[in-house]
């Protein structure tokens, strides 16, 4: 008998910074929220939003068009936070705006970064799926691992 071959959905949270869309590894990001009030912190780096209470916890938010040297360009109402939670590091990444879960084919993801992306990006990305546009993978953990990530002060 013929055996139907089931393939493995690839699973990420669909977002966006300025027109281009990115996916990251569903494993990679703890939650999402609207981007909560927040305090300013003074003598931190332009890209820092501030630190808001989460549930007790304090969250750094960082803005992560503004860590590439972009401008988010939605309304804040349209923004959202993806919290990361990596070992020790616990931080928000305010983006543009979120789509939510998104499913590719395992088969259709292309391994290589193509050669237009913003060099500032690649450290980060993971290749991509095409689906009426190119979904970058980004990876939240490569990001809050690197140093430049984390020298916040100014």
């Amino acid at each position: 008998p013929l055996q139907e071959t089931h393939q493995q959905d690839w699973v990420g949270i669909g977002f966006r910074m300025g027109d281009q869309r990115f996916v990251a590894p569903i494993g990679e990001i703890a939650e999402i929220l609207h981007e909560p009030r927040h305090a300013v912190m003074p003598g931190v780096k332009f890209w820092v939003a501030g630190v808001a209470n989460l549930r007790g916890r304090l969250l750094p938010l960082m803005d992560l068009c503004g860590f590439f040297g972009h401008e988010l360009t939605s309304a804040r109402k349209q923004r959202r936070v993806m919290v990361v939670e990596y070992n020790d590091i616990f931080a928000g990444l305010v983006v543009d705006e979120v789509f939510g879960m998104q499913r590719f084919s395992q088969l259709s993801l292309i391994p290589h970064t193509p050669q237009d992306v913003d060099q500032r990006l690649v450290p980060f990305l993971r290749g991509q799926f095409i689906r009426e546009q190119a979904w970058q993978i980004f990876s939240p953990w490569a990001l809050v691992q690197s140093a430049d990530f984390m020298d916040l002060a100014s």
